[in-house]
């Protein structure tokens, strides 16, 4: 055992059994029975911490009885909406003294503290929501899936638009062979969680509401410096985020990868700038290589772009309805008025730009053009959409899909509902850590890669360790003890 995992063993060990003194808990089946309500803990209550809150309360049968957050802002607007619920600084602390109250957790914290909270709630039992990414590095991810499957345990990804109609439709299409068997996957963001300017010097006072060692909390110490850390900007940082790929990435390479039913990729390459040991580059393109699935060619290419002017251009990318597909004689410009044909090329410029976020499918039959999110996907063949009506209404019919609902408001509970009613033994989770594991390794793979620009790194998902060894120290870190 290296040294990193026994330091990650003995944190949770020494967390839950030693410094807490928690008691192993069984599995949530044997720990519920028939009740019919949830009683949640919720560590992280600000930013998307008060969104979970605020979908998971919204189940009927659920009771929010813990909030946990290190800044006493953010909880003292949690407990305004949950006056009952206990408040903690501690996610430790209330493991502890509410170990007996407490049927599920949700952990909503920045990511390099996903897994030291949600590896000490499932130490002791108890099923958990974490949002994404799923963990900081890759061999938390493992710990995690791991951890999950021995206790039987109920989990779920925050990836709420993994439930949304949309994205369900476009595996459904997919895995119908709609337009063959897919050899390459382009994707994209224009979102710029990175930072390419220098390291900030000195320190600034610690806000009153602010515990920062708790903030910190296994990550090594470092000063407290106003508006680059908290509350916002961690994502772009190395020791607190995952940069945009970690952010949008999850969301928008969920969908393809479900559907084409990916493992882990065999090869990995990110074209960006130097790495500086701080931040994340403001601009990536990785390139994965994935193993043949049966809803693919023997070998899947898969593509990410990230940061300001994502995508470049690409064939791949090219959309029908471009301003210069309306000549002057034109059917549908005919007798129109200068205003009237002016119309038309502003809907066909748009029809023809790519959606700000999404997704490309290319298969030997065609493509099918995913946006991000709350939109049909599309089909196009030889330079032209095609109508998929009937194919649509074929699949919403076997599937009991029913019809889109384009209201964010009423969609994004769906997938913490699922997880609700999957501890109270109503449903199945849709994104359980044992899938969402592997999609945040691949995630985390592509993080690693912009280490060593325009290195193609070569990973063993056996052994999970890279042939480049120069590479693996990246695959997890030490625990600060705080």
């Amino acid at each position: 055992m290296c040294a990193h995992h026994k330091e990650r063993r003995d944190f949770v060990k020494k967390s839950s059994l030693g410094i807490l003194g928690m008691a192993m808990a069984p599995s949530l089946i044997g720990q519920m029975g028939p009740k019919n309500r949830l009683r949640t803990a919720h560590i992280g209550v600000g930013g998307m911490g008060n969104e979970d809150l605020k979908a998971i309360a919204s189940h009927k049968s659920v009771d929010v009885v813990a909030l946990c957050d290190v800044d006493s802002t953010n909880l003292a607007a949690a407990k305004k909406m949950h006056p009952t619920a206990k408040v903690f600084a501690d996610y430790r602390v209330m493991l502890k003294e509410m170990e007996n109250e407490i049927d599920a957790v949700i952990v909503s914290t920045p990511d390099h503290s996903h897994a030291p909270a949600s590896l000490l709630a499932m130490e002791s039992g108890k099923p958990v929501y974490c949002q994404k990414p799923l963990t900081h590095h890759v061999s938390e991810a493992r710990a995690m899936e791991k951890m999950a499957t021995d206790k039987g345990l109920v989990t779920q990804m925050g990836i709420q638009v993994h439930s949304f109609y949309d994205y369900k439709l476009a595996t459904l299409l997919i895995q119908s062979g709609i337009i063959g068997k897919v050899h390459t996957v382009r994707a994209w963001s224009p979102k710029n969680w990175g930072y390419d300017g220098p390291e900030p010097q000195g320190s600034d006072p610690i806000p009153d509401s602010l515990d920062w060692n708790l903030w910190l909390g296994t990550a090594k110490k470092r000063p407290y410096k106003k508006d680059i850390y908290h509350p916002g900007n961690w994502r772009k940082l190395m020791d607190f985020g995952c940069g945009t790929l970690g952010d949008m990435g999850v969301h928008i390479f969920d969908t393809p990868y479900n559907a084409l039913g990916l493992d882990v990729p065999r090869t990995i390459r990110n074209e960006c700038r130097e790495p500086n040991r701080f931040g994340f580059p403001e601009n990536n393109k990785v390139t994965y290589e994935f193993p043949g699935t049966n809803y693919t060619a023997e070998t899947l290419t898969w593509v990410w772009y990230d940061g300001p002017g994502a995508p470049k251009m690409h064939e791949d990318l090219l959309l029908p309805g471009a301003i210069e597909t309306i000549p002057d004689d034109d059917k549908a410009a005919k007798g129109k008025s200068v205003k009237e044909k002016m119309s038309l090329e502003t809907k066909a410029t748009k029809e023809g730009k790519l959606p700000e976020q999404g997704a490309m499918f290319i298969g030997e039959k065609g493509r099918l053009l995913l946006p991000h999110f709350m939109e049909l996907p599309r089909k196009i063949v030889d330079g032209k959409y095609v109508d998929i009506s009937a194919e649509i209404a074929e699949l919403e019919k076997i599937h009991n899909m029913g019809k889109p609902i384009r209201n964010y408001g009423s969609e994004g509970p769906k997938h913490y509902h699922q997880f609700v009613d999957a501890c109270l033994g109503k449903a199945t989770c849709s994104a359980p850590f044992s899938y969402a594991s592997r999609l945040t390794e691949t995630i985390l793979l592509g993080v690693i890669a912009g280490r060593f620009p325009n290195k193609t790194l070569h990973w063993d998902t056996k052994t999970a360790q890279f042939k480049e060894t120069e590479a693996n120290q990246y695959l997890e870190s030490p625990y600060r003890v705080f």
